[in-house]
C-alpha cells in the first residue's frame, strides 16, 4: 500500500485545464471561456481527449498578457495545488499520453458504459485528473492497472495513441450552416400588380416565376373604375 501511494505521489503530469477550470481561474462564467475559444481569444486546444478540448496552463495564461483579463495569485495557487504532481509544460513539449473514458474503453476492448461501471465500483485505477466533470488518466496508469488486474489491452490502440493520434472535438451548441450544405438562395421576384389590360404581360411574368421553381399565389382585386 505504501509503495502504491509513493508511486502515485511520484507521478508527474502537466497542468491541464478544461473550460470549467479556465473560468474558475479567471473568475468568469464557463460560457465566457467557451466564447473566448470561439472568438479566438483562447488558442486552439493543446489536447482533445474523448471529444473534449483541454489547454496547458501556459497556453491559458497567455490570454492575460494584454492586461484586460487577470488571474489572481490566489486562484492560480489554488488550481496548482488541486493537480497533485503537476508541472507547467510548454506548447511543443513532449507530453505524456492522456486518455479519457472513450480512449480507455478502446484500449481495454470495452464500451464506455463498462468503464463507467468499473469507476463506480472502484474496479479501475483512480483517474489522474478530474477536469470539467470528466475523468482523465495517464495512459501508463491505465496500462499498469490493466496488467495488475490481468486485463487484456488492445495493443494497436495503445500504439495509435502513442503516435499522437487525436480525437475529434464534439460540436458545441448551434453552428452556422455551411454554404455547401445550404446554398445561398437567390432573391424572390418582387410583387407585381396587373390590370385587365395587361393580360399578356401578366402571363409572361407568371411563366418566368414558375420557370424559376417558385410557387405563386394569385389574389384577385377589384379594379378601380
Amino acid at each position: 500500500m505504501i509503495e502504491k501511494v509513493l508511486c502515485m505521489v511520484a507521478v508527474r503530469k502537466p497542468y491541464l485545464l478544461g473550460h470549467a477550470e479556465i473560468a474558475s481561474l479567471y473568475g468568469v462564467e464557463r460560457q465566457t471561456s467557451q466564447k473566448w475559444k470561439t472568438d479566438g481569444t483562447l488558442a486552439e486546444p493543446d489536447l482533445v481527449i474523448s471529444g473534449n478540448p483541454y489547454w496547458l496552463l501556459t497556453t491559458v495564461l497567455q490570454i492575460s498578457h494584454d492586461g484586460s483579463r487577470e488571474v489572481t495569485e490566489q486562484r492560480l495557487a489554488e488550481y496548482e495545488v488541486s493537480i497533485a504532481g503537476g508541472y507547467r509544460a510548454d506548447r511543443g513539449e513532449q507530453l505524456p499520453v492522456i486518455v479519457g473514458i472513450m480512449e480507455v474503453a478502446k484500449i481495454l476492448g470495452q464500451d464506455k458504459q463498462a468503464i463507467s461501471r468499473w469507476r463506480h465500483r472502484k474496479q479501475i485505477a483512480a483517474s489522474d485528473y478530474e477536469l470539467s466533470g470528466s475523468p482523465l488518466w495517464l495512459i501508463d496508469t491505465v496500462l499498469a492497472d490493466a496488467a495488475a488486474r490481468g486485463r487484456a489491452v488492445v495493443q494497436a490502440e495503445v500504439e495509435r495513441l502513442h503516435t499522437g493520434a487525436r480525437g475529434l472535438q464534439k460540436p458545441r451548441g448551434r453552428r452556422s450552416a455551411s454554404p455547401a450544405s445550404h446554398p445561398r438562395q437567390t432573391p424572390l421576384p418582387g410583387a407585381r400588380t396587373f390590370t385587365s389590360e395587361q393580360g399578356g404581360e401578366a402571363a409572361s411574368f407568371l411563366a418566368a416565376v414558375l420557370e424559376q421553381g417558385h410557387s405563386v399565389v394569385i389574389r384577385p382585386r377589384r379594379q378601380m373604375p
